[in-house]
């Protein structure tokens, strides 16, 4: 491969086409579409700074680099990409992308990161602010996230979600077939929607979560006492340590928590209506 070193380069397409190549401590300064139709290139300690750098690269290897705030929309259309131990300050990246990994990177403006990406895995991934990340990805695991994103993980498919925190609002909605394993869920209207959602071992916080569900499933999962209304309309099967609030109205299924302060069945209650909910023995 060639060696690209410290270098700076601007304006329009200025490593148009680049293939093989490894860039080392390398600045894409002011500027549009940086690194465009490339295949197999590795970028260290390089800094962007113009918007779009990374369009259509086809096999890429990013570490310890910085995207600062004016490359936003940085990654799109690009597969095959593994990014290490960077810093993300601009918005919009991740778009319409396949097999991509992360590993300890932070993204510090999170909005509308993660759209349609196909084949993501992520190890220690800090999001923060901004809405809907993760809109449309599907065959997704995830092990170590922090996020106060607003709306996250919405039409997702085939997800597997470990050692996260989120706190955010209106969370996981439309899923299909997601499994979220030791978990800190924060917020408002969780899960709504869902189809094949589970939960193993997670905390719950926040009003009216799972409701509209289809086939959930709960194993020891814990509920703050904000919690009320829950599972609305929704099959499902669940353990519950400890107490919760109110359940309201679940279509069928089997619940059982240590306590449960109240129970609404009335009359918008969804046939067959047929829900077993009790407290364990």
């Amino acid at each position: 491969m060639q060696i690209i070193k410290d270098k700076t380069f601007a304006g329009e397409r200025p490593l148009f086409g680049l293939r093989e190549t490894k860039l080392y401590n390398v600045t894409i300064d002011e500027g549009e579409s940086g690194i465009k139709l490339c295949h197999n290139i590795e970028a260290h300690d390089c800094t962007f700074i113009g918007k779009y750098p990374f369009w259509h690269v086809y096999g890429s290897v990013i570490t310890h680099c910085h995207f600062e705030p004016g490359s936003r929309s940085a990654i799109w259309y690009s597969d095959d990409m593994l990014m290490t131990d960077t810093i993300i300050d601009a918005p919009k990246l991740f778009r319409e992308m396949n097999r991509v990994e992360l590993r300890n990177v932070t993204i510090n403006d999170a909005d509308e990161t993660f759209w349609r990406v196909n084949d993501l895995k992520i190890n220690n991934l800090t999001p923060h602010g901004g809405t809907y990340p993760f809109m449309f990805c599907s065959n997704v695991k995830v092990d170590g996230l922090v996020s106060d994103s607003k709306y996250v993980f919405q039409y997702v498919k085939n997800a597997e979600i470990r050692h996260a925190k989120i706190t955010t609002k209106d969370s996981f909605w439309e899923t299909d077939n997601v499994t979220i394993y030791d978990s800190e869920l924060n917020g408002e209207y969780l899960g709504w929607h869902s189809r094949n959602l589970k939960l193993v071992r997670c905390h719950i916080s926040g009003e009216q979560p799972l409701c509209y569900a289809e086939n959930l499933v709960l194993e020891d999962c814990t509920f703050d006492a904000s919690c009320d209304r829950a599972f609305e309309e929704s099959t499902v099967e669940a353990t519950i340590k400890g107490a919760i609030t109110e359940i309201k109205n679940p279509t069928s299924g089997h619940i059982v928590a240590d306590s449960i302060g109240r129970i609404t069945i009335d009359q918008y209650i969804k046939q067959p209506a047929n829900c077993i909910i009790e407290t364990r023995r």
